[in-house]
């Protein structure tokens, strides 16, 4: 019981401490203040509680696949406000092109979906066990090792981004943000599937034997590219289309604020 909560909190608390560190990192390339990511804090927190008392008649709703379903809205909303702050990046980074409080709220937004999805899922697996003598003691311990693995490396991350030489720390960023995007978007993908809205199909290859979902480095890279080890085909299609979607957004706004530069000179 203890290895399998240390498993799950990790998981959940890796994607949003990944995310965070990441948005961190890119406000103070773009010389935005941190802020916003106390409110992230506070809001997500607030949802998270809120969804998590909801849960059951959530779940209740689409004929009982209510929780997968608002799970993965709330997965595609935060890779629509990620996709958001792809555009806005270089508006932002070029010649600061596009206001501060844009980025910083979009930016806010996306970690409010991630943390309330993530938050609620940690305080339902916590709070199932909060009558179990026999158990609670192991899951709250593996609960607080989880989660202080998960925050650790997200530390970790950013002081990684931040030692970057100049050039290369703001598109190492983009980089991870449409990986993050990618993930967001197959793991909402693979929810439908559960909730058998989407048809999945055969897996088109199977990883597990090289490298365990269950193992740390499954778990970041869970986290960081919404890693499966058997994935199926409209679960890869949904990753690569939705990098795509980022990539899209991230280079329209380049140019947009390319030629409102031009404009300008």
């Amino acid at each position: 019981m203890l290895l399998n909560s240390v498993v799950i909190i990790l998981r959940e608390v890796l994607e949003a401490a990944l995310l965070m560190s990441v948005f961190l990192a890119s406000a103070r390339f773009l010389h935005t203040r941190n802020r916003w990511a106390i409110w992230a804090l506070v809001t997500g927190a607030i949802g998270a509680v809120s969804y998590g008392f909801l849960l059951e008649p959530v779940s209740d709703l689409f004929d009982g696949v209510g929780q997968e379903v608002c799970n993965a809205l709330l997965q595609y909303g935060a890779f629509a406000s990620l996709a958001a702050v792809a555009f806005h990046i270089p508006r932002r980074s070029n010649n600061l092109k596009s206001s501060p409080a844009t980025i910083v709220a979009l930016m806010a937004l996306t970690l409010t979906f991630a943390i309330t999805r993530e938050g609620a899922e940690v305080l339902v697996y916590v709070s199932g066990f909060w009558d179990v003598s026999d158990f609670f003691s192991a899951v709250a311990l593996g609960s607080v090792i989880g989660a202080c693995i998960g925050f650790s490396v997200g530390v970790l991350i950013y002081y990684l981004l931040l030692a970057q030489p100049v050039r290369w720390a703001l598109p190492t960023s983009v980089l991870l943000i449409h990986l993050i995007a990618g993930g967001l978007a197959s793991q909402a993908t693979r929810l439908l599937i559960q909730a058998d809205w989407i048809q999945a199909g055969s897996p088109i290859w199977d990883t597990s034997s090289i490298l365990s979902e269950q193992s740390l480095a499954g778990q970041l890279l869970y986290a960081l590219v919404g890693y499966e080890a058997s994935p199926s085909g409209i679960e890869v299609l949904a990753y690569v289309g939705s990098v795509l979607i980022v990539a899209t957004a991230y280079f329209a706004g380049k140019f947009s604020s390319q030629r409102a530069t031009a404009d300008l000179e």
